[in-house]
């Protein structure tokens, strides 16, 4: 192969569907990779799975294999995803379920897993990055411990001859990379190429991102189409170089600048990107236009991997209670700051017992606060949030925002609350020999 084309179908969870089936159709690409898994969105899984043996992947497999599916069949291409989450199998299981349905037959999927390291993490005596402390001190709490694995056990699947390849945690310029290894033959340890190869995934990974989604500013960085954003390709040679483009006629753009932005995105060190394959650096690269939505990517390189790898910590940290409520119209800030202190001192007069509060006027100092020009605004929205030890103790946050639209200011409106477990993460470097990736090809 002398030019390989993957298509990004997803940058998260959430995604959108329509440009992957976009891709899929008009794409003219050979892999279409899903990139679905955040630091956070693994722990929940593994909850889910607890609860039911067949579940804990990616909520939207389904819908997203049902529509990509047939057109991937009929144009030959490949699907890599770490919609598996926490049970690559069931996901496996569940895309088979799919094809038959469709009418697909001779699909083959494989599953890979072993990044589940909570057992090693806490025998081995691991501490964790952030506090210096083993992780064994979570207790009941600590979640799920998932390491990143690299490209080799999906390489291995699409040497099987694999069609869709499921993962769980796996990092993600990883997913991209691998089809490059298996297309070109590369080496695990060609540190060149695989730099190279990285750089490209990173660019492909948050999908809509490189072409002007998130990139976006009206009247600054003003892009086209977004309601229809078409996602990335990437064209590339055997030496690890390629260019950045989309399908014709999609919304969005693909410039030196959105290349440029999603190249620095979550990067800590430019010269030193740690991956599970290779340190990649991004120093040496030209970024360069080739033509309208085409930009070149030369001229990066990689060394030897890190000693360790990463993993992700989950742990239960307790249960959020938020309660929001809304006043509109002259002296609105005034009535919602009279709002705030009255939940706040209702707070101290029933005992709430909160480990963490906050109380935002959205719009005036939720994020920037004293930052807000001056003048009247014409709404404003109090958020009341909190973090508690239980359940029913978090619930009474959200009660007492609620309780304002009869104990509190005029015209409160609008007023919603809400519960949840919190799942907070942490992280922690282990030897490679924590985890124990395995590829297995699943049959229904």
């Amino acid at each position: 192969m002398t030019t390989l084309r993957i298509g990004s179908g997803a940058g998260y969870s959430g995604d959108r569907i329509e440009p992957a089936v976009e891709l899929a159709e008009k794409g003219g690409i050979s892999y279409l990779v899903f990139e679905c898994l955040a630091e956070r969105t693994i722990a929940i899984a593994q909850q889910a799975r607890l609860a039911d043996p067949e579940a804990g992947f990616d909520p939207l497999l389904v819908d997203r294999m049902r529509a990509v599916l047939p057109a991937c069949r009929k144009n030959g291409i490949r699907i890599v995803s770490n919609m598996g989450a926490a049970n690559p199998e069931a996901a496996a299981r569940a895309v088979l379920g799919v094809a038959e349905e469709l009418g697909l037959g001779g699909l083959r999927v494989a599953a890979v897993s072993g990044d589940e390291i909570r057992a090693a993490l806490v025998a081995g005596g691991h501490p964790l990055s952030e506090t210096g402390r083993p992780a064994a001190e979570l207790g009941e709490a600590l979640v799920s411990a998932n390491a990143y694995l690299g490209a080799g056990p999906i390489v291995e699947a699409l040497e099987a001859g694999a069609d869709v390849v499921l993962t769980g945690r796996v990092a993600d310029p990883s997913l991209f990379l691998a089809p490059m290894i298996h297309e070109f033959g590369w080496a695990m340890d060609d540190w060149e190429r695989l730099g190279r190869g990285t750089i490209l995934g990173h660019l492909l990974e948050c999908a809509g991102q490189v072409t002007g989604g998130y990139f976006a500013d009206p009247g600054i960085k003003d892009v086209p189409g977004l309601a229809r954003l078409g996602f990335p390709i990437a064209e590339i040679d055997p030496d690890g170089n390629g260019t950045i483009t989309k399908v014709d006629g999609s919304g969005g753009t693909v410039t030196t600048a959105t290349v440029k932005e999603q190249l620095l995105y979550e990067v800590h060190d430019p010269a030193a990107y740690l991956t599970p394959d290779v340190t990649a650096d991004f120093t040496g690269l030209r970024v360069t236009r080739e033509g309208p939505d085409r930009v070149r990517i030369e001229g990066g390189t990689g060394r030897e991997r890190p000693a360790t790898l990463k993993a992700s910590v989950g742990y239960a940290a307790g249960w959020r209670g938020e309660g929001q409520i809304s006043y509109a119209g002259p002296n609105a800030r005034a009535r919602a700051e009279l709002a705030r202190e009255i939940v706040r001192e209702r707070f101290a007069l029933i005992g709430l017992e909160a480990e963490e509060l906050r109380f935002d006027l959205m719009g005036i100092d939720s994020i920037l606060a004293g930052m807000s020009p001056p003048g009247e605004p014409a709404e404003v929205r109090l958020r009341v949030a909190g973090r508690c030890a239980s359940a029913a103790e978090a619930k009474r946050i959200g009660n007492e925002v609620e309780a304002l639209y009869t104990n509190g200011p005029a015209s409160g409106g609008g007023a919603t609350k809400s519960t949840g477990r919190i799942i907070a993460m942490l992280s922690a470097l282990v030897p490679r020999a924590a985890a124990s990736p395995r590829m297995t090809m699943v049959t229904r």
